[in-house]
């Protein structure tokens, strides 16, 4: 079907008042970013709210760990490690963080092994597993965050 020639501007005026919409409203640039960032303070706030009530029951309040956190349980599980510096956590790029959390130890653990770290997939939203993580990261001294910005770089 051909258009005539007073539909076309009609058509081309609801496209370009759709894509402005979708842009004020919608698209991309009003979208929180994906990722780890410690620098945003919203984020951050947002990220110790959900620590407080689904992590620090195992990870500690100040992200302490469990004592003894390199020892194993009677079930065989490790201990809930520090997300401090003193832990592994930063050894580790943030997606995969990103995963272990969402998904859960178990489903990412190697045959053979245990894990009781439990998946926030219907509990959290992505937007409040990367807040977790951005708030974790404000907790390592500066040197830290390197060395991760560039396992981070490495892992890309």
């Amino acid at each position: 079907m051909a258009l005539n020639s007073k539909q076309k501007p009609l058509i081309v005026a609801v496209f370009v008042v759709a894509a402005g919409l979708f842009w004020l409203f919608g698209g991309s640039e009003s979208r929180p970013k994906a990722g780890v960032d410690a620098e945003d303070k919203e984020l951050v706030g947002l990220g110790q709210t959900v620590y407080a009530g689904n992590c620090a029951s195992c990870h500690g309040a100040r992200l302490e760990g469990q004592p003894g956190w390199r020892s194993r349980n009677p079930d065989g599980t490790l201990k809930a490690p520090p997300h401090d510096e003193s832990g592994h956590t930063w050894h580790h790029p943030d997606n995969d963080m990103f995963r272990y959390t969402k998904q859960g130890g178990q489903a990412l653990a190697p045959k053979g092994f245990k894990s009781a770290m439990p998946g926030f997939v219907d509990t959290l939203s992505d937007r409040e597993i990367w807040a977790v993580l951005s708030y974790i990261h404000t907790f390592w001294p500066a040197e830290i965050r390197e060395r991760q910005r560039r396992l981070n770089a490495r892992a890309r």
